[in-house]
């Protein structure tokens, strides 16, 4: 009987569940390059995770270690064992998609979905804003157009890319250092925003704002207000309106931009400058009547309570997968919430990164203001979910069943090969040498 019973226990309860194992798949034009993780365990539920977008799966790697034989329903006991190792950007990626695969694990485990571990609904479904750009050269109109496409797909928030990119061919636009505007041009949109997909950019692209020298003259500014203005006579002022991707300039060049947008009632003006110059976002948001906005790089709460204490600026923007997962996010809007700050959250990854992201949406306060999504154009996106019989966004908005976990029972791996990062191949593949791999990680004396 005793024999029976402790089998019961470690086989079939909750309480005797412990992780067996981690492994990845490496995903491209999801829209972004994704790394899914799926944590195993001894009763054969797997709990599915992601890391942050253009991330890499040594984040989560060197934590395998940590976690193996742990029960992944104690979340709270294995973030606080793992939280040390997250960094900001996607260094937090490894962290929050850990914490992500948890959730989901625990979900499925008792038979729950996450949002109700966190509390429940406090709305039926999620708004969704579907992030818009426009490649090549293109006009304002392009984008409006672009933008009312949005609008007829049942989006009824909307952001565009506004930003030094669409000055670098404009003669007399950008001031900087003699040759700089000249390397610029050198590259494309997505370096220009990121220096992410050329290593050899990295140099180049990692100078902070305040220190490129680089600014707009009045001819830059009279383009881009032309620009919005194209953008909004095709879309009209009814619709929200935010953008993003002002460039690596100063911050004095985003608020002479921000003063002239403000006719256009501007929803909000994104990662002007970086996030961790708490004191430029206050000028900013003190200056103009154009909302500020930042957060999607920032890793726990306690960085985030700068902002948020000194209200320098009026929407955070987390995402589950660099904030530290869902528990965090969690925590970092309700912390928001109390001192009268919005929150939109950030996502521009696979669907599960996507559910995350939406479980906490659903679940959290009234200073919620919508989702990001990026995938609207990547017609294979949905099939990643096996058994996907609708889209998980529809008509600009995501609506949560009570499937427990993220809600995602199996990813189709089939799929997944099909858009297998060739410079990261193979599903699933095993990740055994890195189970006991040993370092002394205590941080203190």
């Amino acid at each position: 009987m005793q024999t029976c019973e402790a089998n019961i226990k470690t086989a079939s309860y909750p309480s005797g569940l412990r992780i067996t194992d981690m492994r990845f798949t490496d995903i491209v034009g999801a829209p972004m390059d994704c790394t899914v993780l799926r944590i195993d365990t001894n009763q054969g539920i797997s709990g599915y995770g992601e890391i942050r977008d253009f991330s890499n799966r040594f984040y989560a790697l060197e934590l395998k270690r940590l976690i193996l034989g742990e029960n992944p329903c104690y979340i709270n006991k294995i973030f606080h064992k793992i939280r040390q190792f997250g960094g900001h950007a996607r260094q937090g990626g490894g962290v929050s998609g850990i914490e992500t695969a948890l959730w989901d694990l625990a979900g499925k485990a008792y038979g729950v979905p996450v949002y109700q571990m966190l509390g429940g609904k406090c709305r039926d479904k999620v708004r969704v804003y579907c992030d818009t750009d426009v490649s090549g050269k293109h006009t304002g109109r392009d984008m409006g157009l672009a933008l009312k496409s949005r609008m007829e797909s049942g989006y009824t928030m909307l952001k565009m890319d506004l930003g030094v990119d669409l000055l670098v061919d404009v003669d007399g636009a950008l001031n900087a250092p003699l040759g700089y505007v000249e390397q610029m041009r050198k590259h494309n949109r997505e370096e220009l925003s990121f220096g992410i997909t050329d290593k050899n950019v990295t140099d180049f692209m990692n100078t902070q704002h305040p220190f490129t020298g680089l600014s707009i003259t009045e001819l830059g500014l009279d383009y881009l207000e032309d620009y919005v203005k194209q953008a909004r006579d095709m879309v009209g002022y009814d619709v929200p309106l935010a953008i993003d991707h002002i460039g690596h300039v100063n911050y004095q060049s985003c608020l002479k931009l921000a003063k002239r947008l403000e006719k256009f009632n501007i929803f909000w003006m994104e990662d002007c400058v970086p996030w961790f110059y708490t004191d430029q976002w206050k000028v900013l948001s003190d200056s103009t009547t154009v909302p500020m906005c930042t957060g999607e790089d920032i890793f726990g709460r306690d960085a985030f309570r700068p902002l948020i204490e000194n209200r320098a600026v009026s929407v955070i923007h987390p995402d589950v997968l660099t904030a530290g997962g869902i528990g965090e996010s969690m925590r970092i809007i309700e912390m928001a919430e109390e001192k009268g700050i919005a929150a939109a959250v950030h996502m521009a990854e696979t669907p599960v990164g996507c559910m995350a992201a939406a479980h906490v949406c659903t679940a959290a306060g009234d200073n919620l203001l919508a989702m990001e999504y990026h995938a609207h154009d990547v017609a294979w996106w949905d099939s990643m979910v096996k058994g996907s019989s609708r889209p998980i966004v529809q008509n600009g908005w995501l609506e949560l069943t009570d499937r427990p976990g993220l809600g995602i029972e199996e990813l189709d791996d089939e799929v997944l090969a099909e858009h297998i990062n060739p410079k990261r191949p193979g599903v699933w593949e095993s990740t055994e040498e890195w189970n006991h791999e040993w370092a002394h990680d205590r941080i203190w004396s």
